[in-house]
């Protein structure tokens, strides 16, 4: 098993805003009064299309469909939260907690993997759930640690216990679960997806530990981390605030590793960081400004890995 790609798919967005729906339970968002939404729209378009550039740069294969008009659908640039893809073939397709999200799952955007040779097996849909008001949003809040089969969820509104461990059993790999807050207006309050506190990579993982507050909990992810070979590089909230934690891991030309992050995250780390995660791999930035303040999520959000098998 592999814990790297060398394909991505991504969105390019259309009607890209603040997410009205999202902004319950997403305290990164943030309305920037001055912009206009096309104006806004704009803005995410050239930022996206610059990062896919900087990332076939580096020679990652990645597959950009459009959005479409058809429905409001402000999130669509946020992929991995809908489905994810898996080297036995499998697809995950997830329940959403905003039902302007929902309908961003097209089958269309499945077709254009097969139409580059993908081979889609089998498709395990978890969007039922929906009807019960339980949700679990992709590799937003499962962390998969794809080679020594864990999956790591934080637990909160958009990532729901038992639907967890469903999907655990169904794609066999063991469930590690906790709690991570941030402060909000002096309350903790849950973080809404895991990949924002937490980036699992070949042989490191960068994580906030001071967001998981339950000292067990804490001990019990740092040892998981540990006992795999990991190094733990520790981020503080006020990084977490910057993106910090939203980065992925990914292979380009000759399976040379990345971490993929933005500008925003890349300038919160301090230097000895750096360093260190530069012992493991090189460091990819790409400046993502209005993506994240009106998404509420950054660079590791907009990537959704495909690890399916070539027909």
């Amino acid at each position: 098993m592999q814990q790297t790609t060398n394909t991505i798919l991504m969105i390019r967005p259309i009607g890209f805003r603040m997410n009205e729906q999202t902004a319950v339970n997403n305290y990164y968002q943030k309305v920037i009064d001055n912009l206009l939404p096309e104006t806004v729209n704009t803005k995410a378009q050239q930022e996206f299309d610059a990062y896919v550039e900087k990332l076939r740069g580096v020679g990652i294969n990645v597959v950009v469909v459009d959005d479409t008009k058809e429905f409001d659908t402000p999130d669509s640039i946020f992929p991995n939260n809908w489905v994810s893809f898996h080297e036995n073939g499998n697809v995950g397709l997830y329940p959403m907690f905003a039902e302007n999200r929902r309908v961003e799952r097209r089958e269309d955007v499945l077709e254009a993997l097969e139409s580059q040779g993908f081979k889609i097996e089998n498709i395990v849909d978890y969007t039922s759930a929906e009807e019960e008001g339980v949700f679990l949003e992709g590799t937003g809040s499962l962390l998969l640690d794809r080679k020594n089969r864990k999956a790591y969820c934080a637990l909160s509104p958009r990532a729901d216990e038992d639907l967890f461990i469903e999907f655990c059993e169904d794609f066999e790999y063991t469930p590690v679960i906790f709690t991570a807050n941030q402060t909000v207006e002096g309350k903790r309050k849950a973080i809404y997806h895991t990949n924002v506190m937490m980036c699992l990579a070949e042989t490191f993982a960068v994580i906030c530990l001071d967001c998981i507050d339950d000292k067990k909990e804490r001990k019990l992810v740092v040892k998981h981390l540990t006992e795999d070979g990991k190094e733990v590089i520790r981020i503080t909230e006020d990084q977490v605030n910057n993106f910090a934690g939203n980065m992925l891991q990914v292979k380009g030309k000759n399976d040379e590793l990345f971490l993929i992050m933005s500008q925003a995250a890349y300038d919160s780390l301090s230097k000895a960081q750096v360093n260190i995660i530069e012992k493991h791999c090189k460091i990819l930035s790409s400046s993502l400004d209005t993506i994240e303040a009106c998404g509420g999520g950054s660079a590791r959000c907009m990537m959704a890995e495909v690890f399916l098998p070539k027909a």
